[in-house]
């Protein structure tokens, strides 16, 4: 099970497990509210029962629109009568004791507001009940002095900031997740993009390429028409499990594949690797009529030896540049794929080149198979950023009198 999955279990069991809490502490706060009102007061018990129940609603009722700053205003409404109408200022345990249970929920509520509620909101709603809370010790003693209370008062007002300080960093926290959450989403519709590109691209340009060979030899060799169908077909299966298997490995990044399906190890999408480097030039070289040479160690040896992350871009390179191959230059007489080790490296390397020779311009009229109305190397540059990412290289550039060589250097380390 992957993180992300095991964070939403967990936010889902403590939702669940707020309000039951929450119900409990209020089905107790109210007896006991009831027992200590003769012996405390009803005017300090009843703004205490307000406040806590107002903070364990905002908390277990926190998702719903505009409940937090209702429940902030009825608090601060019942608080603030209980300070003006209050009794006269009494030292009565019992009176102190609801007086600081209500600064308690007060506290509460300010980091709830300052948690859930809209910003603006946020910063009226904690104002007000921050002063309450700081100015409810005046029900108990009353200073000589104007200026020691609202020194008294001043003083406990921090305990009001730093409940908002709190909530706001549980705000800023949050957002910061959602943001995270958005980039991660966004990151994996790109990766999707550009594994539909190198993938996905390389059958379709070799359909286009049999399609225009059809056309070209259907008049005078028609029965050669049905071995180039028999093609396309191939060539548009192996299009749409590409595009099924690159949906799959998205899935399956973040843990999300569904219960029931790719549950076993077994069937579970990977990379593609070295080994499926073979079966991308077996397929270019069924498409075309240029000579294509495979210089690959395909021992399990070899292939152990090569992470996961560097075998699979190697083959995307391979991809990539043949691709580019069929579209650009589909009448080269040669092509040749090397994959090898790099021994003029000090480091152990992975050195992927794809050469084509110059194309011909006597066949076919001197017309060219291939997709002609595509150009630009946007699929070499996301490459390239990808290469860059495992500390390698990736170059392309003229070779010989008009050929072409694309070289991608991987370190093994």
């Amino acid at each position: 099970m992957g993180t992300n999955t095991g964070n939403r279990i967990h936010s889902r069991l403590r939702e669940r497990a707020v309000g039951p809490a929450c119900a409990v502490l209020a089905l107790c706060v109210v007896p006991a509210g009831l027992l200590a009102g003769p012996s405390a007061g009803w005017r300090a018990v009843l703004p205490m029962m307000v406040a806590v129940l107002g903070a364990l609603a905002a908390a277990s009722l926190h998702t719903r629109d505009r409940v937090v700053p209702a429940t902030a205003v009825v608090v601060a409404v019942g608080s603030a009568l209980g300070t003006l109408f209050g009794d006269p200022p009494a030292l009565e345990e019992a009176t102190g004791v609801a007086t600081l249970v209500e600064i308690a929920g007060l506290l509460l509520l300010v980091c709830l507001v300052a948690r859930y509620a809209g910003a603006r909101q946020a910063v009226v709603l904690c104002t007000v009940l921050g002063v309450l809370a700081s100015t409810a010790l005046l029900r108990l003693q009353v200073p000589p002095t104007a200026l020691e209370a609202a020194a008294q008062s001043a003083f406990f007002a921090l305990g009001a900031i730093a409940a908002a300080a709190t909530g706001g960093g549980l705000r800023t926290l949050e957002t910061r997740r959602i943001r995270a959450v958005h980039e991660a989403r966004r990151s994996q519709r790109l990766q999707l993009a550009a594994d539909l590109h190198d993938f996905v691209a390389h059958d379709v340009s070799g359909i286009v390429v049999l399609a225009q060979a059809a056309q070209v030899i259907g008049a005078d060799r028609p029965e050669q028409v049905l071995p180039l169908l028999q093609q396309i077909e191939a060539s548009g299966r192996q299009a749409l499990g590409s595009m099924d298997r690159t949906v799959h490995m998205l899935r399956s990044s973040d843990g999300t594949t569904p219960a029931g399906r790719g549950a076993t190890d077994e069937a579970q999408p990977v990379a593609y690797g070295l080994e499926d480097i073979e079966d991308v030039v077996d397929r270019f070289r069924a498409s075309g009529r240029a000579d294509v040479r495979l210089d690959l160690d395909r021992t399990p040896e070899h292939v152990g030896r090569v992470p996961r992350e560097v075998a699979s871009t190697a083959h995307r390179v391979v991809v990539e540049a043949l691709t580019n191959v069929r579209r650009h230059a589909g009448t080269t007489p040669w092509v040749t794929v090397s994959v090898a080790p790099g021994p003029e490296h000090r480091e152990a390397v992975l050195a992927v080149s794809v050469t084509n020779g110059s194309p011909s311009i006597s066949e076919a009229g001197g017309g060219h198979f291939g997709d002609r109305g595509r150009h630009g190397a946007s699929g070499l540059e996301g490459l390239a950023e990808r290469v860059r990412a495992l500390g390698g290289t990736l170059e392309s550039g003229v070779h010989g009198e008009h050929g072409w060589r694309v070289t991608a250097i991987l370190p093994l380390g």
